[in-house]
């Protein structure tokens, strides 16, 4: 950046009955080197109100903001960014351990090129720290309604180390400017959990800005501490809102190519799947996510 400059940073991180998680989240941004931050932990309606643990921790620059419901994750950091003061908002999983430049790395590219509406950094896995979780997103394919990250699962030997565009931010650790929320407006609420921060990153690219993965900024993400890794919640999400993301992001053409996919191949593989398995609730939180889409809106407030 501009010698002299440091903008003031907002971090958003959510709580939803975690405060260890959170708190060790907060004990990890003593570490941090930027001078002007600040820290909003957006507690989503715990059953214990975080904030005498969290103040008992001493964190510098934090402040706890209670909301009076689970908003979600697309919600509740939506509520946040209301609150941020800063130029700059860093949307930051609270199952993430911060390394010390994470955010003047993360800053830099803004200051290099004007038309980069936001960045993410190489997400690494916490207990696995040498692998990759994240190193940019490769293009959504519009007629499954999947994509994959780049260096999932390999160990991290320096092969993702140059800085690039991707296809999409990573809503574990994004960071945005002012002026792009100002123009793309802030997360889709309707999809409370999952594919919000692909619908974001494709208005963000819509409206003419760069998505920017920073090879040499790291977070490490402990994933998955709030519905679980295979949860009949996280089938319902995912099922619910890759179709409603293709709902509101899709062509005529590309729409009609994922309908006939999802008929005829993925949900006769997911039913069969989860059959076998006896996973039999999942089952019907995955015919529950589909069943959402024909009775609701794609549209939102955003």
């Amino acid at each position: 950046m501009p010698k002299g400059e440091s903008p003031l940073i907002s971090i958003v991180t959510l709580n939803y009955n975690q405060v260890e998680t959170t708190c060790a989240l907060l004990e990890s941004t003593r570490s941090l080197r930027y001078p002007n931050y600040e820290i909003l932990v957006c507690d989503m309606a715990s059953s214990e109100d975080p904030s005498e643990r969290i103040r008992n921790g001493n964190y510098p620059r934090v402040k706890v903001l209670l909301s009076p419901a689970n908003l979600g994750f697309a919600g509740g950091n939506n509520w946040g960014m209301r609150q941020a003061k800063g130029d700059f908002i860093l949307i930051l999983n609270n199952d993430t351990v911060v390394t010390p430049d994470l955010l003047d790395r993360l800053l830099q590219p803004f200051f290099e090129d004007p038309t980069i509406g936001a960045t993410s950094p190489k997400i690494k896995y916490y207990y696995r720290p040498t692998y990759i979780q994240y190193a940019g997103f490769n293009p959504m394919n519009m007629y499954t309604g999947r994509t994959t990250s780049i260096g999932l699962g390999e160990e991290d030997k320096g092969q993702y180390n140059v800085s690039r565009v991707t296809a999409g931010a990573h809503g574990c650790a994004m960071m945005v400017k002012k002026e792009t929320i100002e123009k793309t407006g802030m997360f889709a609420e309707k999809f409370f959990l999952y594919y919000e921060e692909w619908d974001w990153s494709a208005r963000i690219v819509k409206a003419g800005y760069k998505i920017w993965y920073a090879a040499d900024a790291e977070v490490y993400h402990k994933e998955s501490q709030t519905v679980g890794k295979s949860s009949p919640l996280k089938a319902y999400y995912l099922t619910r809102n890759r179709i409603l993301y293709m709902r509101r992001n899709a062509n005529v053409f590309q729409f009609a190519v994922f309908t006939v996919v999802f008929i005829f191949f993925i949900a006769p593989k997911r039913i069969t799947f989860y059959l076998l398995k006896k996973k039999f609730i999942h089952l019907k939180y995955f015919i529950k996510g589909i069943w959402w889409n024909l009775h609701n809106s794609s549209r939102s407030r955003i």
